[in-house]
């Protein structure tokens, strides 16, 4: 007992101070960039706010009312739904078939993957252009070869192909995103199952179906994750080819609320607009990290 007593107490391990500070410069550079404009978006949702005024004025729920009994505004998430659905099952779709295609290519699989990653960096304002061109009914090359085929069709000037064309347009710059990830997942499974797999006799199907796909899918959740944040507000292409038309047809939340502010200059009524988007961004991510804890269990 006496020998216990006089050895010394044991002290706590001093915190290191030294990552707080190095993070603390970025920390307050997030603050100015995120926290302060999202503070700022609540306010202007509640008053009467434009460009052309010289002070906004309180307007209580106006903005939030005016824009939930919007019919644009429902209709718009309505296309964007579709937009972003088709969209991503697309890429995920594609994607995942790239990656295992590319996952079991013996030779060069670095090159082509290097070269499948291309469209990403491609700016979105060009690829808008691109596509524009290649559609474009008296010069365009996709419209030539449909005329080919019987099919006198102008895809971005028609209500019934437009939403379809954008999608497409989404599909071909953003699946290479969700091959990488999903083919980065591929490359870490190891090879004992597959081996195990063999000397059962298992095809080349059942071991796709029933190792590969289950071993990555936290990878897929994690690029979908990736994919929705971003699809809500992307707009770029859009504005480029159809600038919400014909008819309204491509008019995506993400344009509505471009429209709402700089065409129709009431910030105010953007502001409700873009907290509708946050909200519905905020139960998207929820989703998917629900999804990812479930995997992890």
């Amino acid at each position: 007992m006496q020998q216990a007593a006089s050895r010394p107490l044991m002290r706590k391990p001093k915190r290191n101070r030294t990552e707080f500070w190095m993070l603390l410069p970025s920390i307050v550079v997030l603050a100015a960039i995120s926290i302060f404009p999202f503070f700022f978006m609540v306010y202007a949702s509640f008053m009467d706010y434009s460009l052309d005024m010289d002070r906004p004025r309180f307007a209580g729920f106006g903005n939030w009312a005016d824009t939930l009994t919007d019919t644009a505004f429902w209709q718009s998430w309505g296309r964007t739904l579709v937009y972003a659905g088709g969209g991503l099952l697309a890429q995920l779709v594609l994607g995942c078939a790239i990656a295992l295609l590319l996952y079991h290519i013996p030779r060069f699989r670095n090159l082509f993957s290097t070269l499948f990653m291309l469209p990403l960096f491609v700016a979105p304002i060009v690829t808008g252009l691109l596509w524009r061109f290649l559609l474009d009914p008296t010069y365009g090359l996709y419209h030539w070869v449909l005329n080919t085929f019987g099919l006198d069709i102008q895809v971005l000037g028609d209500p019934s192909y437009a939403m379809f064309a954008v999608i497409m347009m989404d599909v071909w710059e953003w699946t290479p995103l969700i091959t990488i990830i999903v083919l980065a997942g591929l490359q870490t499974v190891p090879e004992e199952p597959l081996e195990a797999a063999d000397v059962d006799g298992a095809n080349s199907w059942q071991k796709i179906r029933y190792i590969l796909l289950p071993m990555v899918r936290r990878m897929i959740v994690v690029a979908l994750l990736v994919r929705s944040m971003d699809i809500l507000r992307y707009v770029d292409t859009i504005v480029i080819t159809t600038e919400g038309g014909p008819a309204d047809a491509t008019k995506t939340i993400g344009y509505y609320l471009m429209q709402v502010a700089f065409r129709f200059q009431d910030i105010g009524g953007a502001a409700s607009v873009g907290l509708t988007m946050l909200l519905a961004s905020i139960l998207m991510g929820r989703f998917f990290i629900k999804v990812l804890r479930s995997e992890e269990a």
